[in-house]
Formats: C-alpha cells, sequence, structure tokens
C-alpha cells in the first residue's frame, strides 16, 4: 500500500532493485522524492510519539487496566517477602509429608515402589524373545535363497 502511494505521487516504478522515473526525470526528482520520503517519516514518528504519551496517560489514571507492560507483555508478579517465606514454609511442610509416608531412609520415592520380575517370568520372556528372533532369521535365510 505505501509503495503504491510512492508510485502514484510520483510516477516511479522499481525495477532490479533500482528506482526509475517513468517521465525520464532526473536525480534531482529522485532527490526531491526522498526529502519528501523522509519529512512523511518524521511526521509519523512524530504521530507515534504522540500516541505513546496519549496511551501512558491513559494507563496511568487507569492503572493499566490492560494487563500488559509496555512491551506487550505482562508484568512479572511482585511477591513480598513475608508472602515468600509463607510459600516457603507450606512447600517444607509438603515434603515432609512425602517423606514421613516413604521408609525413612534413602532417598524419596514419589512414584511408589518398583516392581520386579520373578526368575521364572524372566524366563518366559526371554525365550519368547528368542522364538521372534528364530522367526524373523528364518524369514530372512528363505528370501535370501
Amino acid at each position: 500500500m505505501f509503495l503504491l502511494n510512492i508510485q502514484e505521487k510520483f510516477d516511479i516504478f522499481i525495477y532490479n532493485q533500482c528506482a526509475v522515473n517513468l517521465l525520464g526525470g532526473n536525480m534531482a526528482n529522485l532527490q526531491s522524492a526522498l526529502q519528501q520520503l523522509r519529512e512523511e517519516r518524521k511526521q509519523a514518528e512524530q504521530q507515534i510519539e504522540t500516541l505513546d504519551r496519549a496511551i501512558s496517560a491513559l494507563e496511568g489514571i487507569s492503572g493499566r487496566s490492560s494487563g500488559l507492560t509496555r512491551n506487550g507483555r505482562r508484568p512479572t508478579r511482585v511477591v513480598s517477602a513475608a508472602a515468600r517465606r509463607r510459600m516457603a514454609k507450606a512447600q517444607r511442610a509438603r515434603w515432609a509429608r512425602v517423606r514421613q509416608k516413604g521408609s525413612g531412609k534413602g532417598p524419596v520415592a514419589i512414584a511408589g515402589k518398583r516392581r520386579i520380575l520373578s526368575a521364572a517370568a524372566r524366563r518366559k520372556i526371554a525365550a519368547a524373545q528368542r522364538a521372534r528372533w528364530a522367526r524373523f532369521r528364518a524369514k530372512h535365510e528363505k528370501a535370501a535363497a
């Protein structure tokens, strides 16, 4: 859209990254076009500054009702030292309850006991795996022959 406005105002088109005047103008025309573009940019920057000041004023009155800071992020949560102490105390109490449920020795096992396979179950799984490999080898030997 902005490029179309430039083309309409200055009768210029972009070819191979170079501005070319369709009317066969010289470098002075390009310089005047550049000067006008710079002036428009300066006006746009001034408008942005004005809008920023208005937004800041409204945020100051409303106490930032949007919940976002100037950079668009949520502000970090401010927690008092007393609140942090209460949270730490509560967390220590939770860990103490977890440790009481455990055996009391060694590291705390939160996920429960690990199941152990019997020797017979291991032999059964090993035999099934050997049978699977035997079928696999037989299939590939047959395909190779």
